[in-house]
């Protein structure tokens, strides 16, 4: 079933999307079949893509909407929003 996942999530680390962050959202996505789109304010991004997604400047505090679509969409969804809740892994 290729159903569509949706969730908007605040960007909690200090740094916020930098390139290691985008890194390992970037490789999470890539794990699964789902396709991936990333909103921040008005920008649109490919969830698999990293220059997509260091493009979207997301910043700490900032928004983030994941949307997933596909037959493991919501298991992507919850594995990126807990990713970015996790602070992508990072202290602060």
């Amino acid at each position: 079933m290729n159903s569509e996942h949706r969730h908007t999530v605040r960007i909690v680390n200090r740094l916020g999307l930098h390139a290691r962050a985008a890194s390992k959202f970037v490789q999470t996505a890539q794990r699964f079949a789902a396709e991936v789109t990333v909103n921040v304010e008005t920008k649109t991004a490919n969830g698999k893509s990293i220059m997509s997604v260091m493009m979207l400047e997301g910043s700490c505090g900032k928004d983030i909407e994941i949307i997933t679509l596909g037959e493991d969409a919501d298991s992507a969804l919850n594995a990126l929003v807990g990713l970015i809740s996790d602070r992508f892994g990072e202290a602060e």
